[in-house]
Protein backbone atom coordinates (compact mmCIF):
# COMPACT_ATOMS: atom_id res chain seq x y z
CA UNK A 1 0.00 0.00 0.00
CA UNK A 2 1.86 2.89 -1.18
CA UNK A 3 0.19 6.13 -0.36
CA UNK A 4 1.64 9.35 -2.20
CA UNK A 5 1.93 12.61 -0.60
CA UNK A 6 -0.79 15.18 -0.90
CA UNK A 7 0.47 17.93 -3.08
CA UNK A 8 1.79 20.75 -1.61
CA UNK A 9 -1.21 23.46 -1.69
CA UNK A 10 -0.56 25.87 -4.45
CA UNK A 11 0.64 29.73 -3.01
CA UNK A 12 -1.62 31.90 -2.56
CA UNK A 13 -1.88 34.66 -5.47
CA UNK A 14 0.54 37.49 -4.69
CA UNK A 15 -1.66 40.42 -3.60
CA UNK A 16 -0.38 43.97 -4.96
CA UNK A 17 0.20 46.46 -2.49
CA UNK A 18 -2.45 48.75 -1.03
CA UNK A 19 -2.43 52.04 -2.79
CA UNK A 20 -2.34 54.90 -0.35
CA UNK A 21 -5.04 57.40 -1.19
CA UNK A 22 -3.58 60.96 -1.63
CA UNK A 23 -5.03 63.05 1.20
CA UNK A 24 -7.33 65.69 0.37
CA UNK A 25 -6.14 69.15 0.42
CA UNK A 26 -7.16 71.46 2.54
CA UNK A 27 -8.84 74.46 1.52
CA UNK A 28 -7.68 77.35 1.46
CA UNK A 29 -9.85 80.27 3.99
CA UNK A 30 -10.97 80.78 7.64
CA UNK A 31 -11.91 77.79 9.81
CA UNK A 32 -16.07 77.81 10.25
CA UNK A 33 -15.20 79.16 14.33
CA UNK A 34 -13.33 82.01 13.01
CA UNK A 35 -16.05 82.77 10.60
CA UNK A 36 -18.79 82.66 13.59
CA UNK A 37 -16.39 84.45 15.79
CA UNK A 38 -16.27 87.53 13.00
CA UNK A 39 -20.21 87.19 12.31
CA UNK A 40 -21.40 87.48 15.83
CA UNK A 41 -19.16 90.41 16.60
CA UNK A 42 -19.63 92.60 13.68
CA UNK A 43 -23.39 91.97 14.60
CA UNK A 44 -24.57 94.91 16.65
CA UNK A 45 -27.60 92.86 18.21
CA UNK A 46 -27.57 93.37 21.76
CA UNK A 47 -29.46 90.52 22.65
CA UNK A 48 -26.90 88.13 20.30
CA UNK A 49 -27.30 86.74 17.51
CA UNK A 50 -29.60 83.41 16.68
CA UNK A 51 -28.93 80.32 14.71
CA UNK A 52 -30.65 81.24 12.14
CA UNK A 53 -28.83 84.78 11.67
CA UNK A 54 -25.73 83.40 11.90
CA UNK A 55 -26.48 80.81 9.17
CA UNK A 56 -27.54 83.89 7.25
CA UNK A 57 -24.29 85.78 7.95
CA UNK A 58 -22.24 82.80 6.89
CA UNK A 59 -24.32 82.32 4.13
CA UNK A 60 -23.73 85.81 2.61
CA UNK A 61 -20.13 85.45 3.13
CA UNK A 62 -20.11 82.45 0.68
CA UNK A 63 -20.12 79.50 3.17
CA UNK A 64 -21.95 76.50 1.85
CA UNK A 65 -24.26 76.15 4.79
CA UNK A 66 -26.79 73.16 3.92
CA UNK A 67 -24.06 70.93 3.40
CA UNK A 68 -21.80 72.31 6.27
CA UNK A 69 -24.72 72.69 8.85
CA UNK A 70 -23.21 69.68 11.11
CA UNK A 71 -19.92 71.40 11.02
CA UNK A 72 -21.58 75.06 12.34
CA UNK A 73 -23.10 73.53 15.39
CA UNK A 74 -20.31 71.47 16.19
CA UNK A 75 -17.61 74.61 15.67
CA UNK A 76 -20.84 76.76 18.16
CA UNK A 77 -20.65 74.29 20.93
CA UNK A 78 -16.90 73.94 20.66
CA UNK A 79 -16.61 77.82 21.05
CA UNK A 80 -19.42 78.23 23.97
CA UNK A 81 -17.25 75.35 26.00
CA UNK A 82 -13.86 77.21 25.36
CA UNK A 83 -15.59 80.00 26.31
CA UNK A 84 -14.96 82.80 23.04
CA UNK A 85 -19.24 82.59 22.93
CA UNK A 86 -21.63 83.11 25.75
CA UNK A 87 -25.30 81.12 25.38
CA UNK A 88 -27.79 83.97 25.88
CA UNK A 89 -30.55 81.46 25.24
CA UNK A 90 -31.45 77.95 24.47
CA UNK A 91 -29.14 74.85 24.66
CA UNK A 92 -26.77 73.11 22.21
CA UNK A 93 -26.42 74.90 19.05
CA UNK A 94 -29.38 76.41 18.92
CA UNK A 95 -30.49 79.78 21.22
CA UNK A 96 -28.96 83.23 21.15
CA UNK A 97 -24.69 83.74 21.13
CA UNK A 98 -22.60 86.61 21.84
CA UNK A 99 -19.11 87.01 22.22
CA UNK A 100 -17.68 86.53 25.55
CA UNK A 101 -16.47 90.07 26.91
CA UNK A 102 -14.85 88.27 29.35
CA UNK A 103 -12.52 86.21 27.49
CA UNK A 104 -11.68 89.29 25.05
CA UNK A 105 -9.96 90.86 28.49
CA UNK A 106 -8.12 88.08 29.27
CA UNK A 107 -6.24 87.76 26.12
CA UNK A 108 -5.05 90.73 26.07
CA UNK A 109 -4.17 90.74 29.37
CA UNK A 110 -2.09 87.60 29.08
CA UNK A 111 0.95 89.44 28.50
CA UNK A 112 0.72 91.57 31.58
CA UNK A 113 0.10 88.68 33.84
CA UNK A 114 -2.70 86.58 32.48
CA UNK A 115 -6.34 86.49 34.33
CA UNK A 116 -8.45 84.31 36.55
CA UNK A 117 -10.45 81.37 34.96
CA UNK A 118 -14.62 82.74 34.64
CA UNK A 119 -17.03 80.89 36.05
CA UNK A 120 -20.15 79.59 35.18
CA UNK A 121 -23.65 81.47 36.22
Amino acid sequence: MAETAPAAPAAPPAKAPKKKSAAKAKKAGPAVGDLIVKAVSASKERSGVSLAALKKALAAGGYDVEKKNSRIKLAIKSLVTKGALVQVKGTGASGSFKINKQARRCRSSRLSGGCARVSDR
